[in-house]
Order: structure tokens, then sequence, then C-alpha cells
């Protein structure tokens, strides 16, 4: 058994925590929020999971250093907007564990990839990343997942593979963690663009193309980056990209039906009450479609209705009447 560190304290990384407690691994979180700590320790609950009682013996403190203090494996899964501070505050207790990134999303500022983010946080580090088609309401109660661990390390894939598999989550191994991250990252953005037709009541075509042609747009950039554009269609891209569009447990489904029925984002956010990663995502995924100069025209187009004050339904005929092509 493991002792693992697990660095938030929201639905999945409490989800991980259930999971991993209940395979025997001695399990200790870490929160910003002291009111969130307290639920956990008190009253063995998480306020984004309510229904599902967290076991004894996982423990959560507001301390980093006394999350990650005797651990072997740390899981991160802050928001991707705080990925960089938490680890710059973090890395002066850490020793020589294997460091996993468990959250989803592109770096605005640098454009990289969360792993990348670790990786010059922590040089020397073996880092890895956990991700594919895993809603945290599902995993906290058992029901039967299947996700993929990345990393160029074999002893890390090895380790994680063997100490986190059971009946109700099969773990794949990927050496491609270029292509793991980013799947996860772009499909926040495109399940958001394709449920935005779905609050705008387009019907299941819509819904469908901008699924695929979305997937597309995934593909390419990944590709265009040095990544596998096959692991874009498997777990970790189209298995993702296909429960963030279709599950009831989406914050990004959620998020692009309210923008389709006519909420501005403030208002999402607060509807929501929760991070929406599709959102925060827009800016950096786009910005990566000007670096590599790929045409992304859904990612584009979201954009424009988010930051340059154009209507949805506009954006929508824009793409429906865009210049006539073979699919590629």
């Amino acid at each position: 058994m493991k002792n693992i560190a697990i660095i938030g304290s929201g639905s999945w990384g409490t989800a991980l925590s259930i999971h991993l407690g209940k395979m025997g691994h001695s399990v200790k979180m870490w929160s910003y929020s002291k009111e969130e700590a307290d639920l956990i320790n008190n009253e063995r609950k998480c306020k984004f999971l309510p229904k599902v009682a967290i076991p004894d013996g996982i423990v959560c403190t507001t301390d980093l250093g006394e999350s990650v203090q005797g651990s072997e494996i740390v899981l991160m899964v802050t928001p991707s907007r705080v990925v960089r501070e938490t680890t710059a505050k973090l890395k002066e207790y850490l020793t020589d564990q294997q460091i996993l990134m468990c959250s989803k999303g592109i770096e605005k500022d640098t454009l990289y990839t969360l792993n990348e983010v670790l990786e010059e946080e922590l040089p020397g580090f073996k880092i890895g990343a956990l991700t594919g088609p895993s809603h945290a309401e599902e995993v906290s109660i058992g029901n039967p997942t299947a996700i993929v661990v990345a990393s160029e390390h074999e002893d890390l894939l090895e380790n994680i593979q063997k100490s986190f598999s059971n009946e109700n989550l099969r773990i794949y191994k990927s050496k491609d963690i270029k292509g793991a991250e980013l799947g996860g990252a772009l499909k926040t953005v495109i399940a958001f663009c394709a449920s935005v037709s779905v609050g705008l009541k387009l019907g299941d075509n819509a819904f469908l193309a901008v699924i695929t042609r979305g997937l597309h747009e995934m593909a390419m950039i990944a590709e265009k980056m040095g990544a596998c554009k096959d692991t874009i269609y498997g777990l970790t891209g189209l298995g993702d990209l296909l429960a963030s569009c279709l599950s009831e447990h989406s914050r990004n489904r959620r998020a692009g039906i309210l923008v389709g029925e006519g909420m501005n984002i403030d208002e999402v956010r607060r509807e929501v009450g929760m991070v929406i990663e599709g959102i925060d995502n827009i800016e950096a995924a786009y910005a990566l479609s000007k670096a590599y100069d790929v045409e992304m025209p859904i990612i584009s187009g979201v954009y424009d209705v988010l930051y340059n004050d154009k209507s949805v339904k506009e954006v929508a005929a824009a793409l429906m009447t865009r210049e006539l092509k073979y699919e590629d």
C-alpha cells in the first residue's frame, strides 16, 4: 500500500481519495479552504459530492507541508489556473515523490500543458498525467471507469497502473503525455462549444457536427504540437470529449447550454457554482491555434462570442457558410 498526497479537495480530488482509500492506501488531502477541510474531517463529506461518504482514515489539512510529508505519490488536482502557484509553494516540501497531474487545462500565459508547468517548476522529478473520461460523481461510488496514466517514465507508469487499478477503475498506460494532456484540455472547450448548440435548440445534427469537427480540430493542433494524433482518438481525447458532451454530470455541458440559452459568462459561473475548465481554457486554445497556425473555426467562433461580442447565432451561421471543402 502507498502513502498518497492529494493536492485539492474538489470533486475529482475527493473522488480519487475515496477510490484510493477504499483500496487500502494511506491518503492525505490538502485544501486551501478550512471550511472544506473541516467538512471532510468532521462530517466525512465533500460539498461537491454531497451524497457520498468519505471513508474513515482519509484526512484533510490546509498545511501543504503536512499534506505531502511521508508521501510516495503526489496527485495535483487543483484548478488549472492555480497549478503553477500551488506547485511553487509545494516544492520546498517535496523530496523524491512521483507527481501526477490530474487537472485538465493549458496555462494561458505560456501555452504550456499542465505537465510542462510541473516539469518547469519541479526539475528532476518524475511526472505523469492521469486523465480520461472520469466523472467524479461516478468514480466516487465505484462505477466502472477506464482512464489513462501517461508519462515518459516507465517505472511511474507501472507503479500507478498497478497501485490504482481495481475492478472499478481500469488504467491504461501511454508514453504520449503531450497528447493525453492536450486531449483532456481541449475537450473541455469543444464540449462547451457543442453544448451551446443544445442551448440554442439546433438539434442533434448540429450537436454531433460540432463534436466531430471539434475532435478534428483537437487532433490537428495536437499533431502540430508534436503529439500522436491517434491519442486524440482514444480515451484521453474522444472518450473524454463524449463524456463531457453527453453526461448530466458535465459542468462544461451545463455551462454551454446556459450560454446558448442567453446567459453571459458571469451568470453562468454563478449558476454552475464550480470551476468550468471549458471556459477557463478558451483563451489558451484560441492562442494555440494562432501560435501554431492551425485553423480551428469552432474554437475561434466561441472565442468571438465570449470576447468579441458576437452573437451565438451569428457565429453559428458563419460556421455553416464557410468555404465549401473536402472533409479532411
